[in-house]
């Protein structure tokens, strides 16, 4: 994770359970297609960071019902270490990598399991998924499996490259948007370039695109100033 800058705005949305995971829900006011959500897989900085709140209200905003799971269980990391500086120790007194390590993906999984079971008991056949940083990785394990219709990912991490995207080929239907940028050590130069000779030029027929922010740094979707 990258420093950045904590966003102003009064969210809109509210925090409800949904089976037994808090998330935080953003509610379009008008009229909207109740068959489909958007699932916010965020980065390592949760639900609780008002950027994730303000940008799902903003797809609320468009007629999406919008998701955003607290998959961290309270343990995500505190808005305040965004001014640290770029390394290992994001602020004083917070180590992402021991962070990382209380992470249980196993846990994180049957989260988004009892989210999606309970949507679809609720009428939601079609499901997308917008996934930053820590969430891309999600998104690509529920495209893996079809569970979602359509992936958006932005400075993706903890992938495996090139494994991950020859995967993504071979199994899933769901279009995918990447928003990459020109810092990122999670998804660098090299990987968005095999992502496109992967899946480009027509070879991935759902439909993939790659959006490329010149000077921009790993977090600009969430973080950006």
């Amino acid at each position: 994770c990258h420093p950045g800058v904590r966003h102003e705005g009064v969210p809109e949305g509210k925090f409800e359970k949904i089976d037994d995971v808090d998330c935080y829900i953003a509610t379009p006011t008008g009229d909207y297609a109740k068959d489909k959500v958007v699932l916010f897989l965020t980065d390592a900085f949760g639900p609780g960071l008002v950027n994730n709140q303000l940008l799902a209200d903003g797809f609320a905003n468009n007629g999406f019902k919008t998701v955003v799971p607290d998959y961290f269980f309270g343990d995500s990391v505190p808005p305040h270490v965004m001014s640290g500086a770029v390394s290992a120790r994001l602020g004083p007194g917070f180590n992402v990598q021991e962070w990382l390590g209380r992470q249980d993906f196993v846990k994180i999984r049957e989260a988004l399991d009892k989210i999606i079971t309970v949507l679809k008991a609720e009428g939601v056949t079609r499901f997308g998924a917008t996934g930053y940083c820590f969430g891309g990785r999600l998104v690509f394990d529920l495209a893996f499996e079809n569970i979602i219709n359509v992936s958006v990912v932005a400075h993706p991490s903890r992938l495996t490259v090139p494994d991950d995207l020859d995967k993504y080929l071979s199994l899933s239907k769901a279009p995918l948007l990447i928003n990459s940028c020109t810092t990122d050590s999670q998804f660098p130069h090299e990987a968005q370039i095999k992502a496109d000779e992967i899946l480009g030029d027509g070879k991935f027929t759902p439909g993939y695109v790659r959006e490329y922010f010149d000077g921009c740094t790993h977090g600009f979707a969430v973080r950006g100033e």
